[in-house]
């Protein structure tokens, strides 16, 4: 955890955007009371991806490959580029700084939350924006399913 300047404390988490057949898996995080993407802190001496498929499996019980950017031959330490960052507000005081990837399950899409969740599914865009989902999931959700369409 990272005490900046100005009194906040920041930690580093990563996200995944799970997309299968035109849609998202979200689940209704139980402390926070909102649908989100699954995510979480990255442990250490954990790297970003590797959070980002740990948490997918804890929260949603499903398995995942990220779909990244990768730096051309002869980046041998190079890491998977994360579709995006982003600096969250989580309570007074306190951040997260946010790496989101894209993400494609491996094997079975039945999603089974965890304690964490009070639901879990798979949705589009459109039903997101009907259940209230914050504009900026639907974004990032969209950003994700433009991405990874296709073959």
């Amino acid at each position: 955890m990272y005490k900046g300047n100005e009194g906040v404390t920041r930690d580093f988490v990563a996200t995944a955007i799970v997309v299968h057949e035109g849609r998202i898996a979200l689940l209704l995080h139980a402390k926070l009371g909102r649908w989100l993407p699954p995510g979480g802190h990255i442990e250490h001496p954990e790297l970003p991806e590797a959070a980002a498929v740990r948490e997918t499996k804890e929260e949603l019980g499903i398995d995942i490959e990220v779909v990244a950017q990768r730096e051309p031959q002869g980046f041998a330490h190079a890491l998977a580029r994360p579709a995006g960052v982003q600096l969250e507000d989580i309570g007074p005081g306190h951040q997260h700084i946010d790496l989101l990837y894209f993400a494609r399950p491996l094997g079975s899409v039945e999603l089974v939350h965890n304690a964490e969740a009070r639901d879990c599914g798979w949705f589009t865009c459109a039903q997101m924006r009907e259940m209230g989902v914050d504009d900026e999931v639907v974004a990032w959700s969209e950003k994700a399913l433009a991405a990874l369409s296709g073959p």
